[in-house]
């Protein structure tokens, strides 16, 4: 599973990165610090999934996701969130998971394996 990493502070990343690289069928394709980055590598590599910052820098979290799937309809987003309350919204735009930056690291990988799966 090919994985873009979409968070603008690099301590995220790098946590990300970590977590994921212990993975063995996961390949990190790279990192975006806003939404054109995000775009440009989905346009470039069209990642299996996309770790999705809600609040990235850059366009609207839910204009971004739409164009995603416009460019790589197959492209599967967990939306991560230090703000639980975004939930919703991010549902609501079309993300596949949401979770919780507050939550353990087992949500996230439960939530891509959920993607995996479809």
């Amino acid at each position: 599973m090919k994985v873009l990493l979409a968070d603008d502070q690099i301590k995220v990343r790098s946590a990300l990165r970590l977590l994921l690289e212990q993975q063995a069928d996961i390949e990190i394709l790279g990192e975006a610090v806003d939404s054109t980055g995000v775009l440009d590598w989905v346009k470039a590599a069209c990642p299996d999934l996309i770790l999705l910052d809600w609040e990235l820098p850059g366009r609207q979290a839910m204009d971004l996701v739409h164009a995603v799937g416009e460019i790589c309809p197959g492209t599967r987003i967990v939306a991560l969130s230090g703000r639980p309350e975004s939930r919703g919204a991010a549902l609501a735009a079309g993300v596949d998971v949401f979770v919780s930056k507050g939550e353990p690291p087992e949500r996230l990988l439960s939530g891509i394996e959920e993607c995996r799966k479809g």
